[in-house]
């Protein structure tokens, strides 16, 4: 289960408390069950992998196409296809549906949203540039970005300079953001910190790539308070002798 991917809503920052009193801030996201829409298989596409779908639209926002998709397997019409590639088939079935459970024994989740949107950006902003001089001869640019060719030769500008432009709006992925709860009952989940994108923007959440060793929050706490506890000098036992 650990390469499938949920998709959901972030509905917003919180914070949790633990037993200790520490605060921690959240971001809560309400995910959405995915529903296996077709198994495909390595004879016909090369590789293992399952497809599903997300949220509710009517069929009369469907092109003939999609229509003809979903009648062809029997399936409710979904908002979202999304594949995922898995090393085994065996256990999913079509019709079947995923929720949080899946990161049942996942600690870290990586999370893939779209940055919120800030328009056109000067490159102070865009790029935490310094600017220009504030005196000495320098007027009207202080917030310029300075030179931006050289000369004759090569006598073009470099694709990737960095320049003013349209800062936000785009796809980005967190690494390694710690779950501190989960609400299966109401599909939602508490991650550590913040993430990209505003209230009600489309989130995806996987088990994280990478390999975590870190201890988490609770697991700190825990140890903090074995260190606390001092270990109970042992009794000794007295002997009669004759």
């Amino acid at each position: 289960m650990s390469e499938i991917g949920l998709l959901g809503k972030k509905l917003g920052m919180s914070r949790e408390f633990y037993k200790s009193g520490q605060s921690v801030p959240v971001t809560v996201l309400k995910m959405e069950k995915g529903k296996i829409i077709q198994l495909i298989q390595k004879d016909k596409r090369g590789y293992n992998a399952i497809q599903l779908g997300f949220g509710k639209i009517k069929t009369s926002k469907l092109t003939k196409s999609m229509k003809g998709f979903f009648s062809k397997r029997n399936a409710e019409p979904k908002r979202k296809l999304k594949e995922f590639r898995v090393n085994n088939l065996e256990t999913f079935k079509e019709g079947n549906e995923l929720g949080l459970e899946i990161f049942k024994d996942v600690k870290f989740v990586d999370v893939k949203a779209k940055t919120i949107g800030k328009g056109f950006a000067g490159a102070m902003k865009r790029h935490n540039f310094a600017g220009l001089r504030a005196t000495h001869g320098v007027s009207v640019s202080h917030r310029s970005h300075g030179s931006t060719g050289q000369r004759q030769d090569p006598g073009k500008v470099f694709k990737g300079k960095k320049m003013a432009g349209h800062m936000g709006d785009k796809l980005r992925t967190i690494q390694n953001i710690e779950i501190i709860k989960t609400d299966i009952d109401n599909d939602l989940i508490y991650l550590k910190g913040s993430i990209p994108g505003s209230k009600n923007s489309e989130v995806l959440i996987r088990k994280s790539v990478k390999n975590v060793k870190k201890d988490t929050i609770q697991e700190k706490i825990d140890k903090f308070d074995k260190q606390k506890k001092v270990p109970e000098k042992k009794k000794g036992k007295w002997k009669l002798t004759n």
